[in-house]
């Protein structure tokens, strides 16, 4: 086999992107401190047409090199908004109609394998801190939490492998739409 070229992929220009069709989902992050992981998680929305990236709280927001060095561009085709307090967009993709799912580990939470999306609807989904997850409140203030079942011996995965792992949850569900 021989490796695809990047012609070869027939990728879609930042601004062609920026009009194209998106899957009906919107990420949240929640006070996510590593610039790293902001920058990949930019990347992962632009490669599964998220429609939206909310950045909140102590969440740096582009432009930065530290960004950018893990997006690879992708800071300036993924659309993106900032709030000062995560629980002011969690209202507002609310009002907006939104189901507001939080990325984390609680009692009651659903399995994300076994989660399945209302097609006709609108998701966000709130992903946490690197070390203390996602805050209580914002936790209380949504509509169900999702957990990623896992088997080994850590507690937890990288906020940015986890909210990769979720976004293709919801592309699965989502990408005939686009």
């Amino acid at each position: 086999m021989k490796k695809k070229t990047i012609w070869e992929m027939n990728r879609l220009t930042p601004d062609e992107f920026r009009s194209a069709p998106k899957i009906p989902l919107t990420v949240v992050l929640d006070n996510v401190r590593s610039l790293n992981n902001i920058g990949s998680i930019f990347r992962t929305c632009d490669a599964f047409a998220v429609e939206r990236l909310c950045l909140c709280g102590i969440s740096q927001t582009p432009p930065s090199p530290e960004i950018h060095k893990t997006a690879l561009g992708a800071e300036d085709s993924v659309a993106w908004t900032y709030f000062e307090d995560t629980m002011h967009a969690v209202r507002k993709l609310r009002e907006d109609g939104y189901i507001v799912c939080c990325l984390e580990q609680v009692n009651g939470s659903t399995m994300l394998d076994r989660f399945v999306p209302d097609p006709s609807r609108r998701y966000a989904f709130v992903a946490g801190h690197e070390v203390d997850g996602v805050s209580q409140q914002v936790v209380d203030a949504c509509d169900i939490c999702l957990e990623i079942p896992q088997a080994g011996t850590k507690h937890s995965l990288n906020v940015a492998v986890s909210t990769a792992i979720t976004i293709w949850h919801f592309f699965r569900y989502f990408s005939a739409e686009i």
